[in-house]
């Protein structure tokens, strides 16, 4: 009688790395694609107003955002605690916002400028006399499409 000897032992093939430069660079790919990068540094505190009746912006490339909140602790030494306005990355004034709303007309396209809007980011703990001359402002701007950023009011049960 002929004794049968099983060649090799129980190991499973080793798993072939041929592809995974391939799998490596299309994930790389798809992430570079879809991620955004962040345009702005927020240096003021922001938490939103809830609210009810909410719309979704169409064309976020025709915002300009105007952010409005007491500055983070690392700029409360140099700007204090009262509300500031933000503008880009820098903490700017009331009478800042005009130079600012036409630096951004003038970066847009003719066609697209009847089309702008400005958001304003406020805190909600911030109180209206910095929104009401913040409004003002632009006014004497012609920047009349104004935007309130909030967010979703949660159910209460």
């Amino acid at each position: 009688m002929h004794k049968f000897k099983k060649k090799g032992s129980n190991e499973l093939p080793p798993i072939s790395t041929a592809s995974l430069p391939d799998i490596v660079f299309m994930l790389l790919f798809f992430f570079m694609v879809s991620t955004t990068m962040r345009e702005v540094t927020l240096k003021v505190r922001q938490t939103l107003p809830s609210a009810t009746e909410l719309n979704k912006l169409e064309k976020k490339s025709l915002v300009s955002y105007i952010y409005v909140g007491v500055p983070h602790r690392e700029f409360q030494r140099a700007y204090g605690i009262e509300p500031r306005i933000q503008l880009n990355d820098q903490f700017a004034e009331v009478s800042d916002i005009t130079d600012y709303i036409i630096a951004e007309r003038e970066a847009r396209n003719e066609a697209e400028v009847p089309f702008m809007i400005t958001s304003l980011k406020v805190d909600e703990y911030t109180k209206m006399q910095i929104v009401q001359d913040i409004k003002q402002e632009l006014r004497k701007a012609a920047a009349l499409h104004i935007n309130y950023s909030a967010r979703k009011r949660q159910a209460q049960f």
